[in-house]
């Protein structure tokens, strides 16, 4: 009887000793995929912030996280040590990184998130995924630079040429990217997790200031066709718009 008691409390020892090196195995794997990325601590949104939202009231709704070197833009913030008295210049969706650009002096905008608007121009809003308007990387009183693309139709090639230069950009509103689907996922591991929070999700609206004329162009390739934005500083070189086909693609 006393060995087979014995034997079953080496067997029990054995069973949780096992459980532990599985534990620290997938653990350390974990961590050693981590360190692979050569990872960063960023400041990381955790919930919805409003645009005008004051840094001191950040608190709980920012965290420091470590993401891959690789998908940290350079001017994410690792701290708000030199971003007092700010506030939120757009609306801010849980899982994005907290970028300098992100935060202005209150002096900076009429309303937050918002410009006013030249004399003479008028507003437009169009929708866009985020690999259209540089993953979201810009902000009201930001220039961008407009492309449009349209497929090919009858004996008219499939064509992408720049529409206008520095355009500027006066409010840039970010929807909501969580999602039922998404609470009811596996859960990713840590490093899986860093990599998807890197990535911008959900649909950006960008509300942009043209003349009437202009206005109207982006109207029709929003309707026809498809537009992309590039941020268009001030100093950024202007070449002549060259229609892009196929075959300038691939001479």
């Amino acid at each position: 009887m006393n060995s087979r008691i014995l034997a079953g409390v080496v067997a029990l020892v054995a069973a949780v000793i096992g459980a532990i090196l599985v534990f620290s195995y997938a653990t350390g794997a974990d961590q050693r995929a981590m360190s692979r990325l050569s990872p960063v601590t960023v400041l990381v949104v955790q919930q919805k912030i409003p645009a005008g939202t004051p840094v001191a009231e950040l608190g709980e709704l920012i965290k420091a996280e470590r993401l891959p070197a690789a998908s940290v833009p350079s001017t994410a913030l690792k701290n708000l040590n030199n971003s007092k008295g700010k506030i939120t210049a757009i609306d801010l969706a849980p899982g994005e990184q907290l970028l300098a650009q992100r935060l202005i002096d209150p002096n900076e905008l009429g309303t937050p998130g918002e410009i006013d608007v030249p004399e003479g121009f008028q507003t437009i809003s169009f929708a866009l995924e985020p690999q259209r308007v540089v993953g979201g990387q810009f902000t009201a009183g930001d220039t961008v630079g407009v492309f449009v693309s349209f497929d090919g139709a009858g004996e008219e090639p499939a064509m992408t040429q720049r529409l206008f230069h520095k355009v500027l950009v006066t409010r840039v509103q970010r929807a909501d990217t969580a999602s039922d689907a998404e609470e009811d996922s596996e859960a990713p591991t840590p490093a899986q997790d860093a990599l998807d929070n890197a990535l911008p999700t959900g649909t950006m609206m960008v509300t942009v200031a043209l003349k009437d004329v202009q206005s109207a162009k982006i109207v029709f390739a929003s309707e026809f066709g498809r537009v992309w934005l590039s941020k268009e500083p001030a100093d950024a070189a202007e070449d002549p718009p060259t229609p892009i086909t196929r075959s300038e693609v691939f001479p």
